[in-house]
């Protein structure tokens, strides 16, 4: 079973009617299935908005590249190709 990172859940077919999927979200995200299969995230702006960001400095960022190293590899290996 897939770890969902939403409490709440919209089919394909209900994305036909943004609308409503917005009420339903409120400020949260929202997992997007199909056939019970998570496909994608539906995140409106108030959710975004309660994010803070924080800058960081070169080094920072080369230390979360190097420790994200072993599972982000087979994916840029598999797009050398591409």
């Amino acid at each position: 079973m897939e770890y969902l990172l939403s409490s709440k859940t919209v089919s394909l077919t209900e994305l036909r009617d943004p609308a409503k999927v917005l009420a339903h979200a409120g400020d949260s995200p929202v997992a997007v299935l199909n056939r019970n299969k998570v496909v994608g995230y539906f995140v409106p702006l108030a959710a975004v908005a309660q994010i803070e960001f924080e800058a960081v400095d070169k080094k920072q960022l080369q230390d979360v590249l190097n420790s994200s190293r072993n599972q982000v590899q087979p994916v840029l290996d598999y797009l050398k190709d591409k």
